[in-house]
């Protein structure tokens, strides 16, 4: 008889084979695809809402007018946005807007040509992002304080420049950006769609882009790596402050001057705009398209509520509610990842 504990194959004493297993295809995971995409999402059914109160919405005119809007805004949101992605953040940029703004407006109001007004608004910018750079770098000070800090002295700059009355600019060479039309178009939205294409370049094929999401994911990671965090923020900071000198310079060139208080009411939309678009307050995440679609967002918001004739109060609100959706989802954001 045989013993019960032994067992035989057919194929000896290997191992049966078995049939190989199909390989299982990655999941789809709906609510982080929602999330990553929720700018997207969300500019549809405000567009969409608003074609329906006023059909004027989806007209040419109001279509350019829409990416006029957007395009200082776009630009102010880029420069925070690359101080966010190292974990960061840059809240001076509305008044290097209005500060270096105020100066090209000032010089170019003497006598000095609009093209050199031009060049020096930049520097302004870039100077400024230097200080905060290397006060930030350098003697670590908490960039939310000492650019929020800069951002009040800067305004009171502009005030001090324009001693509250208009600087108009008469100079083609400085407006013409704010004023001149291709083929019907206005120019000032070619300026942010080559923005977007330059730093979506330069965030992907890059090293100084790789490094900056690095060194926002874990700082000491990045440093032990070798990379200079150091000298990486000060650019992020003088970068920021240039996009913000830019900006500046395409405020005064649309308006053909400066007031007191420009700009003043961009600053939690251009906070808002990047973290909405999926880059996380945290650093070292976030999508160029992203950005663009957060900006795009906020902009069809305000001007969709202008032309369904809202009252001014309701609009303040809306932004409210839309800076508050922004970080409501990237805390969803952050707990789906901790939990996944």
């Amino acid at each position: 008889m045989a013993d019960p504990q032994q067992t035989t194959s057919v194929a000896g004493d290997n191992p049966p084979i078995s049939a190989p297993r199909k390989p299982q295809r990655k999941q789809v995971r709906w609510g982080d695809l929602a999330l990553d995409n929720i700018v997207w999402i969300l500019l549809v059914v405000f567009a969409l809402g608003a074609t329906t109160l006023n059909s004027f919405f989806f007209s040419v005119a109001n279509l350019q007018n829409v990416l006029v809007q957007a395009t200082t805004l776009g630009f102010v949101a880029v420069a925070i946005a690359l101080t966010m992605l190292l974990g960061e953040i840059d809240l001076s940029v509305v008044g290097i807007l209005g500060f270096s703004g105020a100066i090209g407006a000032t010089v170019v109001d003497k006598g000095l040509p609009g093209w050199l007004g031009v060049i020096l608004v930049l520097v302004v910018g870039s100077l400024i992002g230097l200080v905060n750079g290397l006060c930030i770098a350098k003697l670590r000070m908490t960039s939310l304080i000492e650019t929020l800090a800069m951002g009040l002295t800067l305004a009171g700059g502009v005030l001090a420049l324009t001693k509250g009355r208009t600087i108009t600019i008469e100079a083609k060479s400085y407006t013409f950006i704010g004023q001149q039309y291709v083929l019907g178009w206005p120019l000032m939205p070619l300026a942010l769609l080559l923005l977007f294409a330059v730093v979506a370049v330069v965030l992907t094929r890059t090293t100084w882009g790789r490094e900056l999401y690095a060194t926002g994911g874990n700082k000491r990671a990045a440093y032990a790596a070798g990379i200079s965090t150091d000298r990486l923020v000060v650019s992020a900071f003088v970068v920021s402050g240039l996009l913000s000198g830019f900006a500046g310079w395409l405020a005064t060139a649309y308006l053909s001057g400066v007031n007191s208080t420009m700009g003043t009411d961009l600053l939690l939309y251009a906070v808002a705009a990047p973290v909405i678009g999926g880059v996380s307050l945290f650093g070292g995440r976030g999508r160029v398209l992203g950005m663009l679609g957060g900006v795009l967002l906020l902009t069809v918001v305000q001007v969709g509520l202008q032309l369904v004739n809202i009252s001014a109060y309701y609009v303040s609100m809306v932004g409210g509610a839309m800076i508050f959706l922004a970080v409501f989802v990237d805390a969803l954001r952050i707990r789906r990842r901790e939990t996944s």
